[in-house]
This record gives structure tokens, C-alpha cells and sequence, in this order.
């Protein structure tokens, strides 16, 4: 896996790029600096957990062969007050819509956050990562 990253300005707007050429734009918080011309690094970071826990989450519904009308997750978390401002916590909030097994879905958020989602493992373990549901 590689990326690269490119500066845009000579503030601190940057392009980021896989190998197959999708681009994102980064930028640094207002109150440093940015100009609102792309995401924060921090919340990159929570769109990857969201990305990749729904890709996870996804397939094991699949499995069980599960039909989910539509999906969303909201994602909040606490940042530490010290220099780095690293996170404390992170919720994710899946709101799954589709006549599914409560029992079936919660095993299922339970292993993609344990065991499959690799950003949400690839993360320090001091950062508390809870989950919530809601069938509709």
C-alpha cells in the first residue's frame, strides 16, 4: 500500500493520492492556519474508522445473509487536552434500516470493531472505541 502527499499552497493545503489516482484534500484547522480547503487530518482518521468498519460490518451481515435497505454511522469523539491533542474516545453510531436481527447485528458490531475493522485496530489502545445501534 502507498500514498503521496503534495503540497497545494504555501499554507497548509494538501493532496493526497492512492496509486489508482483518487485524491482527497487535507487541510489544517483554521485556527493555525488552514483555509477550509479540505479535511482535517483527525477527521480522516474517523471517516477511515467509519469506511472501514461499514466495509466490515457490510460483508457480515452478508453472511448471514442479512439484507440491509440502507446504512449510515455517525462518528464522534473526544480529543485529550494535552500537546498532541490525540483522541481519548471514539463512538460510532450505526443506524442500519431493514427488517434485521437485533441479536444478529449487535454480534455483528462486536466482531468488526474487535476483530476485522484494521484502522480501528491499527489504533493506540488508550483510545476507548465504543459502539451504538439503531434498527429502523
Amino acid at each position: 500500500m502507498k500514498v503521496n502527499l503534495e503540497r497545494v499552497n504555501n499554507v497548509f493545503h494538501y493532496e493526497a493520492s492512492t496509486v489508482d489516482k483518487i485524491k482527497i484534500d487535507i487541510d489544517a484547522n483554521p485556527a493555525i492556519g488552514g483555509e477550509g480547503k479540505g479535511v482535517r487530518p483527525m477527521e480522516l482518521l474517523l471517516m477511515g474508522v467509519a469506511g472501514c468498519a461499514s466495509i466490515d460490518l457490510g460483508l457480515i451481515l452478508k453472511k448471514q445473509k442479512l439484507e440491509l435497505q440502507d446504512y449510515k454511522v455517525e462518528v464522534t469523539a473526544e480529543r485529550n487536552d494535552n500537546v498532541s491533542k490525540n483522541f481519548k474516545s471514539i463512538n460510532l453510531h450505526f443506524i442500519l434500516f431493514g427488517d434485521l436481527d437485533d441479536s444478529k447485528v449487535s454480534r455483528a458490531i462486536d466482531l468488526t470493531l474487535t476483530k476485522y475493522c484494521s484502522v480501528a485496530l491499527s489504533l493506540d489502545k488508550e483510545i476507548e472505541i465504543t459502539s451504538t445501534y439503531t434498527i429502523k
